[in-house]
C-alpha cells in the first residue's frame, strides 16, 4: 500500500444572507467581496498546493468556485471531479432556518462549540456521526483510488472535521471542537502503517 495525501480545503466564506440560516447543503454563493479581499489566501494555496494532484469538489457550487479562484489566483487549472459523498452535512427540515430557531428543536444538548452535537439528528437530515461514516468511507475508497498520489478536496467544514475524526478514530463530540475556518487547509493521509494527521486548519497566504 502506498501513502496517500489528501490537501482538504473549506470553500470559501458563503454570502451574508446564507450566513443567517442553517445552509447544510442548499446551494448558496459565495460573498463576493471576501473574494476580492481574500486574495492572498488564494495566492498562497496556489503555491502551497502539490502539483501535479487530482482535483476533488462536492456537487455544490461554493467547491467549484473555490478552486477556480486558486486556479486563478496561479495554480495551474485542473480537471475537478465531483465526489457527492464529501458534501456538507445534510440537515434535513432544518436547512434554511434562521440560528435563533434551532434551540427549540433540539432533542439533545447543544455542543459548546456547534449549534448542535454530535449525535443530534434532524429530521430527513444525517448527525455528525452519519457524516463521519459517510466521509469515511468515501476516504478509504479515494485512497485506493489514488494510492501514491496527491489529492486536493475542496469541500465543507463538516466533511473536513469528519475526515479527521477518520483518521483519528474520534467520535462526533470531539470532532466538533477542531475549529476548520474558511479557506484553511487540512492535511492527512493514509500510510502502510494506517491513517495520521499532518496539519489542521492551516491558513495559507498570512
Amino acid at each position: 500500500m502506498s501513502t496517500t495525501s489528501f490537501w482538504l480545503i473549506r470553500h470559501a466564506i458563503v454570502e451574508e444572507n446564507a450566513r443567517a440560516v442553517l445552509y447544510g447543503t442548499m446551494d448558496v454563493e459565495l460573498c463576493p467581496t471576501s473574494l476580492i479581499e481574500q486574495q492572498p489566501m488564494y495566492a498562497g494555496l496556489a503555491r502551497r498546493l502539490p502539483r501535479p494532484a487530482a482535483w476533488i469538489v462536492t456537487p455544490l457550487s461554493r467547491t467549484w468556485r473555490t478552486a477556480e479562484a486558486i486556479f486563478a489566483a496561479g495554480y495551474p487549472a485542473a480537471a475537478l471531479a465531483e465526489e457527492p459523498d464529501l458534501i456538507e452535512q445534510g440537515l434535513g427540515e432544518w436547512q434554511g432556518l434562521p440560528h435563533e430557531e434551532l434551540p427549540a428543536r433540539l432533542t439533545m444538548p447543544a455542543h459548546p462549540f456547534w449549534p448542535h452535537g454530535g449525535r443530534e439528528r434532524p429530521p430527513g437530515g444525517e448527525s455528525m456521526s452519519d457524516v463521519i461514516l459517510r466521509v469515511g468511507a468515501c476516504l478509504e475508497r479515494l485512497a485506493d483510488r489514488h494510492a501514491g498520489e496527491d489529492v486536493v478536496a475542496v469541500a465543507h467544514g463538516g466533511a473536513i472535521r469528519a475526515a479527521v475524526a477518520h483518521a483519528l478514530d474520534i467520535e462526533a463530540d470531539n470532532a466538533l471542537h477542531l475549529s476548520v475556518q474558511n479557506l484553511s487547509l487540512t492535511r492527512i493521509e493514509r500510510t502502510p502503517e494506517g491513517w495520521r494527521v499532518v496539519c489542521v486548519n492551516e491558513l495559507p497566504g498570512y
